[in-house]
């Protein structure tokens, strides 16, 4: 099929529900990832020591995986029984919330800052797991099926670029707190924008039939075939999380491993890791539409990205600033992340795909824990470099064996229902 776009077709694509899904997506990025960029700083500013950083970093960390994981669940089964809207207004304003309070943690002297650290970030994760699976499902739902992968990827492309500007606003305010503010700022901000967005056609239709059972989380569970197919999709997505929540994120700790002789910074890290995300993003849309396949381009990228792992661990890195470029090359395969949440939403009928597309992506981000526990584990034995090899292994074993089993949906029509 040939890539050539009309005006008209371009038109759709920068329609006003693809901007506002793209920049929700920004926002949720920048808080999302935000923690991530300030951890270290942050925590050492509360007093802890650097043994303390680690401990306290990996709790933090976890409490905003469960959150992703309770709000995927939440946001998810919302978005089917009252519409795709909810999801977009109710998640902003949670997460906004959620992050001017971090920006005040150091005025908290009613509890232990650390202890209210943990529940902010749970509270923050709560409201930004509604974000992607709502966009992608009103953007799925909104566009004409020969241009879905290119406009989730639009979606994606321009949201992941949050965590760029989260990094470069950390370094210019010299402030953690200051970019919790503005992430905050930022969300309400968006609210505005919102208002004049409609909801799509198919849920409008719907709607109409009070019959249909609608967004009810058991049926993924209650049919064999839509479990395993359900599994499949989540199990796409964990390589993407290994190579941001462990190489990125404890980038630091690699780079000691590696005998890196300047300080790795993991807010540098992340902010390569996501500049490539956020090209392999723009890129996977078009390369999936030129293969007539989702399953291929996923799978060439994930290939491209273990590549980008063993490089990281065993390339014999010497530099921080070639380690920030593999990370870059680690984004660039991982960036597949909207085909993997295209893919979610249309494995499933309209009555239960926002639930889909919702809890999918946040259940891969809830599995983060998993990893690091893994990860954790293997370290005293086998060293930090094998225990994130060990690690890599699972995930990406997971990874392709749900790539090359789940059901192509490429050009798959969505006005259909679960029963």
């Amino acid at each position: 099929m040939s890539l050539k776009l009309s005006a008209a077709d371009w038109k759709k694509l920068f329609s006003l529900p693809v901007i506002v899904a793209a920049l929700g997506y920004f926002v949720d990025i920048y808080d999302m990832q935000l923690f991530g960029i300030v951890r270290v700083p942050s925590l050492r500013a509360l007093g802890l020591s650097e043994e303390e950083v680690a401990t306290a970093g990996n709790s933090i960390l976890s409490y905003q995986s469960y959150g992703l994981l309770v709000g995927g669940i939440f946001w998810g089964t919302l978005g089917d029984k009252k519409g795709r809207l909810s999801v977009l207004f109710g998640s902003i304003i949670t997460y906004s919330i959620a992050n001017v309070a971090c920006g005040l943690i150091p005025q908290i002297a009613f509890m232990d800052q650390v202890e209210a650290y943990k529940w902010l970030r749970f509270i923050a994760g709560i409201g930004l797991a509604g974000e992607l699976g709502a966009g992608i499902t009103l953007v799925s739902e909104s566009l004409p099926t020969r241009l879905r992968a290119i406009g989730t990827s639009l979606v994606a492309g321009i949201g992941l670029m949050g965590a760029v500007v989260g990094n470069f606003t950390v370094r210019l305010s010299g402030d953690w707190t200051i970019a919790y503010f503005i992430g905050g700022a930022m969300g309400f901000a968006l609210l505005l924008l919102r208002v004049g967005v409609i909801e799509s056609g198919i849920y409008t239709n719907l709607t109409k039939d009070k019959s249909v059972s609608k967004g009810n989380f058991f049926m993924f569970f209650n049919n064999w075939e839509r479990f395993v197919k359900y599994l499949k999709c989540i199990g796409i997505g964990i390589p993407t999380w290994f190579c941001i929540g462990i190489l990125a994120y404890f980038s630091n700790e690699f780079g000691e491993a590696l005998g890196i002789a300047e300080p790795v910074e993991p807010g540098m890290a992340i902010m390569w890791a996501y500049i490539g995300i956020s090209a392999g993003d723009f890129l996977s849309g078009f390369i999936s539409q030129q293969l007539q396949s989702r399953k291929k381009a996923i799978f060439y990228m994930m290939s491209f990205s273990a590549v980008a792992v063993i490089l990281f661990l065993f390339a014999g890195v010497s530099s921080a600033n070639e380690l920030y470029a593999i990370c870059c090359l680690l984004g660039l395969g991982t960036g597949y992340w909207a085909m993997f949440v295209t893919v979610g939403a249309e494995q499933f009928g309209t009555n239960l795909r926002a639930t889909a597309a919702t809890t999918i992506p946040n259940m891969v981000r809830g599995a983060l824990p998993a990893m690091i526990a893994i990860f954790i584990f293997f370290k005293p034995s086998s060293g930090i470099i094998w225990a994130g090899a060990i690690t890599a292994i699972f995930a990406y074993a997971i990874g392709f064996y749900s790539t090359l089993t789940i059901p192509e949906t490429h050009d798959k029509e969505l006005d259909y229902l679960e029963e």
